[in-house]
């Protein structure tokens, strides 16, 4: 594990990237890197390779035109950085391009809902110093309860 700077702060961790299905919310794949790591570099693991439009924060920038997104046929929707939306002068084409940022942030929000369960419910925020491969296999444990306890709440049971 490794130690990245956001802003004037230190960070030192790891970071889980997942890829949550579109429907259901549930996570599908799950990668863990440094924390120094950039997103855009783990976006060809979060994909199950079945999808047609893939949604992601401003991390994501440039990612349909790396090489191993060619020749694919997904369609990527890649959040504005807040910095470029500040720079754009009052009208009506900044509130039309507000609006579709906040038609993409509505889409991203399910892979939010993972992360609440295991860092909320399962009190999981920070990690121990274990290493970087044990504390992804803590990780896929983690995210495969998440799962269980998000499709409970999709089919709650008739006994409950």
């Amino acid at each position: 594990m490794h130690q990245a700077k956001k802003g004037n702060e230190r960070h030192f961790g790891m970071k889980a990237h997942i890829g949550p299905d579109a429907n259901s919310g549930l996570v599908h794949s799950l990668t863990g890197t440094a924390a120094n790591v950039a997103d855009i570099t783990e976006s060809e693991h979060l994909l199950h390779g079945d999808e047609t439009e893939a949604y992601a924060d401003a991390g994501y920038t440039g990612v349909a035109k790396r090489p191993e997104f060619q020749n694919s046929e997904v369609t990527w929707h890649v959040a504005e950085k807040r910095g470029k939306m500040k720079k754009m002068a009052e009208g009506p084409r900044k509130t039309l391009i507000v609006r579709r940022e906040r038609v993409k942030a509505q889409i991203r929000a399910k892979v939010e809902h993972p992360f609440h369960v295991v860092k909320n419910l399962f009190r999981h925020r920070k990690v121990r110093y274990r290493g970087l491969s044990k504390n992804t296999a803590q990780l896929f444990t983690l995210f495969g309860l998440a799962n269980l306890v998000l499709a409970r709440k999709l089919n709650p049971s008739p006994c409950a």
